[in-house]
């Protein structure tokens, strides 16, 4: 199942194989509500998480300057 954006909508393509006769059936329709609605929820949750790691890694990166470390040092500390 692949989506391709269209505005606030996705289009879905579902594809199916029927392995016992090769056939191949590409469907495309619109989300549903319910598709929408997780879509949304896990944009936001990934939205979310990646302001979490940049902050963390400005304060990481903050924390770096303050003892006069470079990135390669604290690589190597850190690793």
């Amino acid at each position: 199942m692949s989506m391709e954006a269209r505005e606030d909508k996705m289009k879905i393509i579902e594809k199916e194989f029927n392995i016992q006769t090769g056939e191949e059936t590409i469907t495309e329709r619109d989300e549903t509500a319910a598709e929408t609605k997780a879509r949304k929820a896990q944009e936001a949750q990934l939205a979310k998480l990646q302001a979490e790691a940049e902050a963390n890694a400005t304060a990481r990166q903050a924390i770096f300057d303050r003892l006069g470390l470079t990135a390669e040092e604290a690589a190597i500390l850190l690793g």
